[in-house]
């Protein structure tokens, strides 16, 4: 098993998480992916790099300094973001009960085992 999987798998271990991804930061590429079969990885990816890369530029314009974590809560469920490194993203998507505190430190934890 890669790095990158076994990194995955610590977060699809949390209750509540529905998927975890490793993506590229600049286009949103799926480098790695756990996710259940109902999960559209590529999408949300996508998403998750757009998004980190639209408040990055919000922050600079602010002087904010890099952001280090994006958490978007919808009404189904939550996308949780952080960089991994300098090129790349970790991607976790929960359902809407999931202790995301919990889940905060566990990928700052695996960001830092594959930045």
């Amino acid at each position: 098993m890669s790095t990158h999987q076994k990194a995955l798998e610590t977060l699809t271990a949390i209750h509540g998480v529905r998927g975890a991804m490793i993506a590229t930061g600049g286009d949103g590429i799926v480098v790695a992916e756990a996710v259940m079969e109902d999960v559209d990885g590529g999408a949300l990816a996508a998403l998750a790099s757009s998004l980190s890369r639209r408040l990055e530029a919000a922050a600079e314009a602010a002087n904010g300094g890099k952001p280090g974590f994006l958490h978007l809560q919808a009404t189904g469920g939550a996308l949780l973001v952080c960089p991994a490194g300098q090129e790349l993203l970790l991607v976790v998507i929960a359902e809407r009960g999931v202790n995301v505190g919990r889940a905060r430190l566990e990928m700052a934890r695996v960001a830092e085992t594959i930045a």
